[in-house]
């Protein structure tokens, strides 16, 4: 009872203190500034987030519409698969150099191959031609690196042949790169990704392979136009 009371009355003292705080009139400098709760700091500004306003989507006919879409249920289908794959390049590159040895960074290789392989094979055989298709250019726009010449850095070359031709007999390059400045389904597809990340539908992740958005749309607007 008594450290009741006790507390009660520190909690009453720190009220009344709280009241007599006077108000500082804040001079002509400060009251330009912001200032946020629970930060000390004064700023100028606020950090806002980039809002990236995107033109509405427009097709020539109902069959542009229907393709759009398509490429956009698999592109979403298919993209994480690509950030994993960047995720594991840089932990791969990562640990390998930290290990001195030969012998330690093959067989860490050897590692992490079996572990891939154990993570994404089930899952990467349900996926379609077209949609292998897009994720092998997804791979590039997150590593830099071709498909390919991943399987030729975990494996050796030859296997990496072997999986290319193995590949291609169901229309599939794993050397396949991903420009969308030049290609308009590589637009497509990054047009897709720009909306997935802006709507969170999809995470966000820096590629090694960037463009400017902006540039690539004006682009593909002025040639459109031009062909009507």
């Amino acid at each position: 009872m008594r450290y009741t009371g006790i507390f009660i009355l520190i909690m009453m003292l720190g009220s009344t203190v709280s009241a007599q705080v006077e108000e500082i009139e804040l001079d002509s400098l400060a009251e330009k500034l912001i200032i946020m709760e629970g930060d000390s700091t004064f700023r100028e500004s606020i950090a806002l987030e980039e809002v990236v306003v995107f033109s509405p989507l427009e097709f020539k006919s109902y069959e542009d519409k229907l393709r759009y879409y398509i490429l956009r249920r698999k592109t979403h289908k298919v993209y994480p698969y690509a950030k994993l794959a960047s995720d594991r390049l840089v932990e791969l590159n990562s640990r390998l150099g930290e290990l001195q040895s030969k012998r330690k960074r093959r067989r860490y290789t050897r590692e992490v191959q079996k572990f891939i392989e154990q993570e994404f094979s089930e899952e990467l055989k349900k996926l379609t031609r077209t949609e292998g298709q897009i994720l092998v250019k997804l791979i590039y726009r997150q590593t830099g690196i071709t498909a390919f010449d991943l399987v030729k850095e975990l494996r050796n070359g030859w296997r990496a042949f072997w999986y290319n031709t193995t590949a291609s007999l169901f229309d599939i390059s794993l050397k396949e790169e991903y420009h969308p400045d030049q290609v308009h389904e590589d637009y497509l597809i990054e047009d897709i990704l720009q909306r997935a990340f802006a709507a969170r539908h999809l995470e966000r992740q820096e590629a090694k392979v960037d463009y400017d958005f902006s540039t690539l749309t004006n682009k593909w607007t002025s040639l459109k136009k031009s062909e009507n």
